[in-house]
C-alpha cells in the first residue's frame, strides 16, 4: 500500500482489536467475567512484545490459546497490551500479550468471535521476550484437553468445537 492511500483493512483490524480491549477492560473493572461469558484468546507467542515463561515458549513456540473463565488473576488492561496471570498445571504464569499479537478472540457463551490478521507473522517469527517464572509449567490449550494429539504449528482449528451443542 502506498503512502497516498488509506489502508482500510488495517483501520478495521485496529478498531476490532478495540472491541477485545473493551471486553477485557470490563472484566478488569468488575474483577470477574459477567454471567456465562468466557474468552478464548489465541495469539502468536513469537510476536514482538509477547512475554511468556520459557516453559510456555518451549511448548508453544509459535502460537497458543488461553482460556479466561474462572481462574485468572492480576488482569491489567493497557492501551496496547494486557497482562494476566493464569494457572498451568497448578503453576501461576504471568503473560503479557499485545493486542497486535492476537489472532482470534471468541466468547462461546454468545457465539461472538473475531479473527485478526497479525502483521509480520507470515514470515520467520521474531525473537520473543521471556519472563522468568519459578518452577516448571506445561500449558494446555482447550484442544489438548480434549485430545492428546500434538498439533502442528500454525494449524487452523475450527472454533465450532468450543460452541455449546
Amino acid at each position: 500500500m502506498n503512502k497516498d492511500s488509506i489502508d482500510y483493512q488495517a483501520l478495521v483490524q485496529e478498531a476490532l482489536r478495540g472491541v477485545v480491549r473493551g471486553a477485557l477492560q470490563r472484566v478488569a473493572k468488575d474483577g470477574r467475567l459477567p454471567g456465562a461469558h468466557h474468552f478464548y484468546i489465541a495469539f502468536h507467542t513469537a510476536h514482538p512484545g509477547v512475554k511468556v515463561s520459557e516453559a510456555i515458549l518451549q511448548r508453544y513456540p509459535q502460537e497458543m490459546t488461553i482460556v479466561m473463565q474462572h481462574q485468572f488473576w492480576d488482569l491489567h488492561v493497557g492501551e496496547d497490551d494486557f497482562q494476566i496471570t493464569l494457572s498451568f498445571n497448578n503453576v501461576p504464569e504471568k503473560l503479557s500479550i499485545p493486542y497486535a499479537a492476537v489472532k482470534n478472540f471468541f466468547d462461546p457463551s454468545t457465539r461472538f468471535g473475531l479473527q485478526f490478521t497479525v502483521a509480520g507473522m507470515e514470515a520467520a517469527p521474531a525473537e520473543p521476550r521471556v519472563l522468568e517464572t519459578p518452577g516448571k509449567a506445561a500449558a494446555e490449550t482447550p484442544k489438548e484437553k480434549e485430545e492428546d494429539t500434538p498439533r502442528k504449528p500454525g494449524e487452523v482449528v475450527s472454533l465450532d468445537q468450543f460452541r455449546k451443542k
